[in-house]
């Protein structure tokens, strides 16, 4: 039986990287919180654009996927699932909203942690909804050429009730005692909970919840306001990559967690990066059309009116439209393609 004691995180000596990467997110983290308290309402709307990227994101990373139209409506709660997969969303929706609101409410402890996944699934007809796995589950790769290989096996069911109580009381204690870095045991606890493997389904999903709800209770707040679950969804190879880095020898406990931790941190550190980078376009008023010129001026190739949108959290669609007409009109900007699939790159 696997076995953890978190303590022995503090006798590690980090690498510069890593020293490095903490010190860059706790200053965001500190120029965020001023940012906050000058624009509040403006920034507010980033709330609900990060909601939506973050339950479609992380959904589709396992292949469960709708139309736009239908992952907003499904956020916004103005519609009901139609479908298996949009139940799913709609339980992620459910569980992530919970989190938003409640994370000071929600300890890290097995019967909360099973209780999110009975959320996550409170849409459909799941009998192992907020139940540990009964069956043996594998982590494995299928290949281009067809044949399926196994990258890791996780924890035998019988051993996992066991094992999630104790990755939750170690990271507990060494949070209440002090004695570990915050963003260091984050990415520890969920390394370890995806090694466990907790669920017949829904494991990598409530990971990214639970680095959301852990972030938020540390008082590290950018999931609210940037997805998380879509700056992982855009370079998801590197996120398996680091995952499986640091499972070898994970049973023996002599694993290497280093590139998983980079990982995380290096994400979130973006992630506060893009905050700063939107709070620029909505700290002052300026006319419409400057915003969205100035929006265009942060992309580089090709972009579409919903990154504009994103950026722009504090104009009307219509206004971006506008703004982007004009730009195409001025020859500051060149418009490809038709319907969904239209486009635009600078000119100059």
């Amino acid at each position: 039986m696997r076995t953890f004691n978190y303590s022995l995180i503090r006798e590690q000596k980090w690498d510069s990287d890593i020293l490095g990467l903490v010190a860059a997110i706790y200053k965001e983290a500190g120029k965020q919180e001023l940012y906050l308290k000058q624009r509040p309402e403006e920034l507010e709307k980033l709330v609900e654009i990060a909601k939506v990227q973050s339950t479609e994101a992380s959904n589709a990373i396992e292949g469960i996927v709708t139309t736009n139209t239908r992952i907003r409506q499904l956020v916004e709660e103005k519609t009901t699932p139609r479908n298996r997969d949009e139940q799913e969303i709609a339980g992620y929706r459910d569980v992530l909203s919970l989190i938003h609101e409640n994370f000071d409410a929600i300890p890290i402890t097995q019967n909360y942690i099973l209780q999110l996944h009975k959320i996550l699934y409170s849409h459909m007809n799941n009998p192992m909804a907020g139940r540990t796995k009964n069956v043996q589950n594998y982590i494995r790769a299928t290949y281009p050429d067809g044949h399926a290989e196994t990258l890791f096996t996780p924890l035998a069911p019988y051993e996992t009730p066991e094992a999630l109580d104790r990755i939750c009381e170690e990271y507990n204690r060494v949070i209440g005692n002090m004695e570990v870095e915050p963003l260091i045991i984050i990415p520890v606890f969920i390394h370890d909970f995806l090694c466990i493997h907790p669920f017949n389904d829904g494991n990598g999903r409530m990971s990214r919840l639970l680095t959301t709800l852990l972030l938020y209770r540390s008082g590290f707040y950018v999931g609210k306001y940037i997805s998380l679950e879509a700056k992982i969804a855009k370079n998801k190879e590197l996120y398996y990559g680091a995952l499986r880095q640091a499972q070898i020898g994970w049973h023996e406990g002599i694993e290497d967690v280093v590139p998983f931790i980079k990982y995380l941190l290096g994400t979130i550190l973006s992630a506060y990066k893009d905050f700063e980078d939107r709070f620029a376009l909505v700290e002052t008023k300026r006319p419409a059309l400057e915003t969205v010129r100035r929006a265009t001026m942060e992309k580089i190739g090709r972009f579409t009116k919903q990154d504009i949108r994103e950026l722009c959290p504090s104009l009307s669609i219509s206004s971006i439209e506008g703004g982007l007409r004009k730009l195409v009109a001025a020859g500051e900007l060149k418009r490809e393609g038709t319907g969904k699939n239209i486009c635009y790159y600078r000119l100059k």
